[in-house]
């Protein structure tokens, strides 16, 4: 079973449409966010490690592929701002965005969904494009070479196994991920805690 993925695999990534592919994942990914684009570039960084596919290329489309997407996000949530202010996930998006500026735009990158509840909301809310843009690219091009790297280091570590070094960028992915989560969560309860002692000094006062 497994020669059988890993000899898919190897045809995938050695085929003449891999990039334009990546880059197509990417974009898509900007704002329907199911479609596994970090699991395909972390793949190609795997099969980097041992010559298969180009690192430096990988990196860049799926840069320029997150860069186009987020902008069309962008776009959407500018065309359609009234209809998803009232969302959870808005909500989220544009107290953060209140809090942090568009640096919330590179840190939402690494969390599911926050990437596109981010990109919606800030054109929502008719956030600056030049600003936009600015950010976005930090984030983009972060991204693109966290998730390559990842799995070339992957690829790397496990250069007899492709399928072995693709589990272990994975799971560095889901690591991260979590650890953002577990951070995101506390300061949320410590701030919700902190909320009613306030209050309550405000109310003495």
């Amino acid at each position: 079973m497994s020669h059988a993925v890993l000899e898919f695999l190897q045809q995938v990534m050695s085929s003449p449409w891999l990039y334009l592919a990546l880059f197509g994942l990417a974009l898509l990914d900007g704002f329907f966010p199911i479609v596994p684009a970090e699991t395909s570039v972390i793949t190609a960084g795997v099969f980097a490690a041992t010559g298969q596919t180009n690192l430096a290329l990988v990196i860049v489309v799926a840069a320029l592929g997150a860069f186009a997407g987020d902008h069309i996000s962008y776009l959407l949530g500018y065309k359609a701002g009234g209809r998803i202010r009232r969302r959870k996930a808005f909500v989220w998006a544009r107290d953060t965005l209140a809090e942090r500026g568009g640096l919330v735009l590179v840190v939402a990158r690494y969390i599911p969904g926050g990437r596109t509840a981010t990109t919606l909301t800030m054109g929502a809310v008719r956030h600056p494009l030049r600003s936009f843009t600015f950010f976005d690219a930090i984030a983009a091009v972060s991204w693109g070479v966290y998730s390559g790297l990842i799995g070339f280091f992957g690829g790397m570590a496990f250069e007899r196994d492709p399928i072995k070094g693709l589990l272990f960028g994975l799971g560095i992915a889901l690591g991260v991920t979590a650890i953002v989560e577990v951070v995101r969560w506390v300061r949320k309860r410590r701030a919700t805690n902190a909320s009613p002692q306030r209050l309550s000094v405000d109310t003495s006062v």
